[in-house]
This record gives C-alpha cells, sequence and structure tokens, in this order.
C-alpha cells in the first residue's frame, strides 16, 4: 500500500497552519489521514466553495475550518478522534447538527412521521437543504443519515 508524499503532506500541514488550525485536523494531516482541506459536510452552503477558508479566530468565522464528530456525534459519546472525523466549514457543521438535533427529538419525543416533521421544518421556516427551499420527507430522511 503507498503513502501519501511526505510533500503532499507538508503542504497541507503548511496550509492548515496558516489558517491557525490546530488539534486533530492538523495531526490527521501530518499522518497522511488528511489528504485536502475540503468542506466534507452533505450540504455546503459557502458561496466561495468547498475548498475556500478563513482563518480560524476567536470566535471563528462561519467559514472556518471546523472539525465536525462524524459518524459518532459528539452528543453520543463522539471523540474527535481521525476515524470519527470530518472536515467542515464552522456554519455547515452548526447547520448539520442542528437539523440531526431537531430531526432525532421530534422522532423521540413527538413520534412524528418523515412528512409530520418537513411540515414542522417548513411552517418553523428553518432552512432547507442546499439546492431546495422546501423540506420534505426526503429530505428530512437524508439530514437524518448525514
Amino acid at each position: 500500500m503507498g503513502k501519501i508524499s511526505p510533500s503532499a503532506n507538508q503542504a497541507l500541514v503548511d496550509q492548515l497552519k496558516e489558517l491557525h488550525v490546530r488539534g486533530v485536523l492538523t495531526q490527521m494531516a501530518e499522518r497522511g489521514q488528511l489528504l485536502e482541506l475540503k468542506c466534507e459536510m452533505p450540504k455546503c452552503f459557502s458561496s466561495r466553495g468547498r475548498k475556500a477558508f478563513d482563518s480560524k479566530t476567536h470566535p471563528p468565522t462561519d467559514w472556518a475550518p471546523s472539525a465536525d464528530h462524524y459518524p459518532i456525534p459528539k452528543a453520543l459519546g463522539g471523540e474527535l478522534r481521525p476515524w470519527n472525523v470530518r472536515v467542515g466549514h464552522v456554519l455547515c457543521n452548526r447547520v448539520d447538527y442542528g437539523w440531526r438535533t431537531r430531526v432525532v427529538t421530534l422522532l423521540k419525543r413527538f413520534d412524528m412521521s418523515l412528512e409530520e416533521i418537513a411540515a414542522d421544518l417548513n411552517k418553523k421556516r428553518i432552512k432547507a437543504p442546499h439546492g431546495t427551499n422546501r423540506w420534505t420527507a426526503a429530505s428530512v430522511r437524508r439530514a437524518l443519515a448525514s
């Protein structure tokens, strides 16, 4: 099995350092576990594209890099470890987490159908997935699976 060239790893590490990113994302780049800096969220909202990131500041901007707990969310015990991380923009990560949390709550607490959840999200004017203007049962299901 071939390894990623050290120069490719170093270029990505340098890119992350320029953006003031530390922690698990930098560790992953150093180990060849991160191939490129690209928003991996199912829905990316950046008008500049999946590969455009702002420097990480405090507080971070919507378009700064963010380590998303995936596939096991932090709320369910997921850790920021290479096997449980994907890269996203702060906003894309926050929106995705919000959808999953809201949908799971409606399923668990109110035993609602996907159609009922879609109607509730539309009624409350919750931003629909990128490229659509309304929630449907299918888009609710996809949001759950993301």
